[in-house]
């Protein structure tokens, strides 16, 4: 299944290019997929008024708002973003394509070190601390304990995310208009007024520029696959959390995140060199049980100025669903014979 997802990511180079001029409903084809996502940050939120571990996971939430960390790394990731607005990449007219690229990178890096970090004080912190043995005194079993405190640090996650994206987006939004301007190009205005007919009636209303508004349209799906990575790799630190302390954490963190997205690369090499049947063995090892973090990645979509496609972000998201709760599942095991006295 793992290879397969990997080999979708070539499906994002057969989707036709963002036109100049995009139809007045540029997200056509991309319904259901947005009613999901609105549907799934419901459900992920909602659960804290209707369930056990919904009252931890909304404590693990404002304990990841409130901590000096969430508010560092929103600083971090807005400077960074606006020093990219500005500094020439030297691209040879392909400033606004590394924008994008090297704004969801920090997007994505800002949102992995938050729930890492959160994972660590939430879970390793508060058993090391003797915090978790009392409030498993409660009725909240391990169990439930677990759960919560990922879909807490998801939570977190999200609201992390909201207002670094909108400043990705307005950001983008200027740099269009900023690159055209640097090139000598006609700058468009910031809207256009366009005619049409409602109940017999002329009427004149403001609509985006196209020009300014196809970039943040295709970098949407990738804040959709930032997530889903988050997602794994924050199952996967609530696994190690429940056994290791946060330097550990953050090492493993580290090379996992590394490994899996070279997963497609070691596995290519290994199949070239079928002599070495020790790196071949060690190549699939790592694909097998490391996530293919590759897969949700979207810089070839970028690079080509196209869209990913739905059925991808579909794929990308059951795989990671399947992912996630195999990393839980592991962690209740690991968690459900820990001494916490």
């Amino acid at each position: 299944m793992i290879e397969a997802i990997a080999k979708l990511s070539l499906l994002a180079q057969d989707v036709p290019e963002l036109a100049p001029a995009m139809p007045m409903n540029p997200l056509a084809g991309y319904g259901w997929t947005a009613v999901v996502a609105i549907i799934g940050l419901i459900v992920l939120f909602g659960l804290n008024r209707f369930t056990k571990f919904g009252v931890i996971a909304r404590a693990t939430s404002k304990e990841s708002v409130r901590q000096p960390m969430f508010f560092s790394l929103l600083l971090v990731a807005i400077v960074v973003m606006l020093l990219n607005t500005w500094i020439p990449f030297f691209s040879m007219g392909d400033d606004t394509k590394m924008f994008l690229d090297c704004g969801l990178a920090t997007v994505l890096i800002c949102s992995l070190l938050l729930a890492i970090w959160t994972s660590s004080i939430s879970i390793a912190d508060e058993i090391e601390g003797k915090t978790a043995m009392t409030l498993l005194s409660k009725p909240i079993n391990r169990r439930q304990f677990i759960v919560g405190k990922y879909l807490g640090l998801l939570q977190g996650v999200v609201i992390f995310m909201i207002p670094v994206v909108i400043t990705f987006a307005l950001l983008t939004y200027y740099k269009v208009g900023y690159d055209m301007k640097e090139a000598g190009k006609q700058v468009p205005e910031y809207f256009q007024w366009v005619d049409t007919t409602l109940f017999g009636s002329e009427i004149q209303y403001a609509w985006f520029q196209p020009e300014r508004i196809a970039p943040i349209i295709q970098v949407l799906p990738g804040i959709l696959l930032i997530f889903f990575e988050v997602a794994v790799m924050a199952a996967i630190s609530v696994v190690i959390s429940t056994r290791l302390p946060m330097v550990v954490n953050l090492s493993v963190m580290f090379a996992i995140f590394v490994i899996g997205h070279l997963t497609p690369v070691l596995v290519q090499s290994s199949e070239t060199r079928q002599e070495l049947e020790f790196v071949s063995f060690v190549a699939r090892l790592f694909a097998t049980v490391l996530p293919n973090l590759d897969a949700f990645n979207m810089s070839a979509s970028i690079a080509t100025g196209t869209l990913v496609p739905p059925d991808y972000l579909g794929f990308a998201a059951l795989y990671g669903l399947a992912y996630c709760a195999g990393a839980i599942l592991l962690a209740f095991i690991l968690f459900e014979d820990r001494d916490l006295a």
